[in-house]
Order: structure tokens, then sequence, then C-alpha cells
């Protein structure tokens, strides 16, 4: 989907300040979707404390995965100022390929839920989450919403746990060497991409994430009739320490999908 054209189109940036309930935060309403942020559990030896990012969509909307593609809005969710706790990681499960005829993108056409990991230290209280995203049915929206929880006050809650349970289940297992990706070229234009799977099975599609140095374009069959080998194409690089930053992917096949990382030598 054409950001800006739906930006010029009129959509409006939503925003919520709801208040905490307990380790769950209020659901945040807009159109076509509903989001919350929830916790489980009691923070480790470490202060790692499990959550879900839930994306509640009504039929016919979407929501993008970590990396769109020639389009749209990649989500994010950061915690405010003022406190030791931190976003560690964000899990997503696989996503699928949609062409909106203006563009490839990947994301999701159902409900999704993103398993968050979070940091929290022994002194912080309730916290304010600034989660960002974009939800689209025949326009996107792009949707910011602060979500206020207070991750140790119910941890043993039944259906918050059921809820990140559900969420850390649905992604995809990580990747091994006979079933997972490997670089095989990487030149200015492009990244030659190989995947290993085991006998049997095949290659539905694989879907590969920029970094901050490298823009990455929409992965290509680069052999008819093989299904394993991918042409990625390189939109934009930007030389230094970060180029050599490890590139997530997920890999999906008949027989389910995995994740790992690729790094440029």
């Amino acid at each position: 989907m054409n950001f800006v054209r739906t930006l010029l189109a009129g959509t409006a940036i939503a925003l919520s300040s709801a208040a905490a309930h307990a380790s769950s935060s209020a659901w945040h309403t807009v159109e076509g979707a509903g989001i919350r942020l929830v916790t489980s559990g009691a923070p480790d030896e470490q202060g790692l404390i499990r959550g879900a990012l839930e994306v509640r969509l009504e039929p016919g909307w979407k929501t993008y995965w970590r990396d769109p593609g020639d389009s749209g809005v990649p989500p994010t969710l950061d915690i405010g100022s003022g406190t030791t706790a931190q976003i560690m990681d964000i899990g997503f499960p696989a996503p699928k390929r949609f062409d909106d005829g203006y563009a490839l993108w990947a994301g999701y056409d159902e409900p999704v839920s993103l398993a968050v990991t979070l940091r929290v230290g022994g002194e912080d209280g309730p916290l304010e989450a600034s989660a960002f995203l974009g939800v689209c049915e025949t326009i996107c929206i792009p949707v910011q919403a602060k979500l206020t929880i207070d991750p140790t006050s119910e941890p043993g809650n039944p259906e918050h746990a059921a809820v990140v349970a559900a969420a850390f289940a649905a992604i995809p297992k990580p990747a091994e060497p006979d079933f997972g990706a490997r670089l095989t070229g990487a030149k200015n234009a492009a990244l030659a991409i190989e995947a290993e799977v085991p006998e049997g099975v095949e290659v539905v599609d694989i879907f590969v994430a920029g970094t901050r140095a490298l823009a990455l374009g929409t992965p290509e069959q680069s052999r008819k009739g093989d299904g394993r080998s991918y042409t990625v194409p390189i939109i934009d690089r930007t030389p230094g320490e970060d180029e050599h930053a490890p590139i997530p992917y997920t890999l999906v096949t008949t027989e389910g999908a995995v994740s790992g990382t690729l790094t440029l030598p």
C-alpha cells in the first residue's frame, strides 16, 4: 500500500492514554482494529518478563510485518523515558505476502499477537509504552497508542498467561543448518540467498527484513522452478559498522516456518 498516497488521502493518527488495567493495558481502539499490551509472570533474575502486543483486526483489515517491503508501517514499541525498563525483543509470527496493486508487502490479515520481552527494574512501577503501527483496509491508518501497564501487579492472571503463551508459541522455530537460509552472495545491487530444507519439504516464501544500514526489496526466485534460490534487491546501503548487523529472515515452508539471521561478509 502506498503510504504517502494514504496520508494524502486524509488518514489520521489516533492517540490514547487510557489508564492501565493491572498487568494488561486497556484496549486502544481505532477504525478496524484494537491494540493492547499484556504481560504475564514475574520478572526473572535478569529482570526479564514476557508480554504480547495484541492487534485485534476486524474482517477485511490488515497490519504489517517487521519489514513490510515496498510500502507500509513496521510495528514499533518503546518504553517512555524516566524508567530503567526497556523493550528487549519483539517476536513476529510468519507473515503473508500481499499485492495491493501498488506494491508487494508483508503482513497479516487476521488478528495477531507479537511476542514481547521486556526488562524491568526493581524500582519500576506502572510503565507507559508507545506503540506505532499501521492498519489498513482500502487505505492505511497509522496508529500511535499509549499503553499503560504495571507488569508486577497481576503475575498470575490466567487470561494474560494464555495470551502471552500463544504469542510466543506462534513465533517460528529457530533455523537450523539443514532447515533455514544462507547468504551465498552479496553485491551492491542484491543479496543471493539459498534455502536449505529437508527432503520432501517445499519452500513457500521467504521474508527478509532490512536493517538501519540496509533497505531491501521483495525477494524474487532467481531460478524458475527451483523454489530455493532467491535474489533480494538492495534498495539502499549505508557503509559502516551497521551494515554488518544481523539481517532477520523468516522462511515459510510446507512443514512450518523457521526464523534466523544472515550477516554480510
